[in-house]
């Protein structure tokens, strides 16, 4: 597995949030080749994605900043991403 989620993770995640408007946190989870992550995705799309300790410090933090946190194998992601991807050649923040 590559490396584990560290506090420089944590402030990009909340420096998105911060900066963005309309931010929602998609929970993802681990693989064998990576810990989870979460992806930030704003209102227009841009998304951001980072590593967690665990999904339970994912949705605390997105409790902390106050968005709304969702399983992102539960409910997929945003069109919007989708189409930010496409505009923008599939790169995040």
């Amino acid at each position: 597995m590559d490396r584990a989620a560290d506090s420089a993770d944590v402030k990009h995640l909340e420096e998105f949030a911060r900066t963005r408007r309309g931010v929602e946190a998609f929970v993802e989870p681990p693989t064998t080749m990576t810990a989870t992550t979460v992806v930030f995705v704003a209102h227009d799309g841009e998304w951001t994605r980072r590593r967690v300790r665990d999904a339970a410090a994912a949705h605390g933090l997105a409790r902390k900043l106050g968005i709304p946190a969702y399983d992102a194998q539960v409910v997929g992601y945003p069109q919007r991403m989708r189409d930010w991807n496409r505009k923008n050649g599939g790169r995040g923040a």
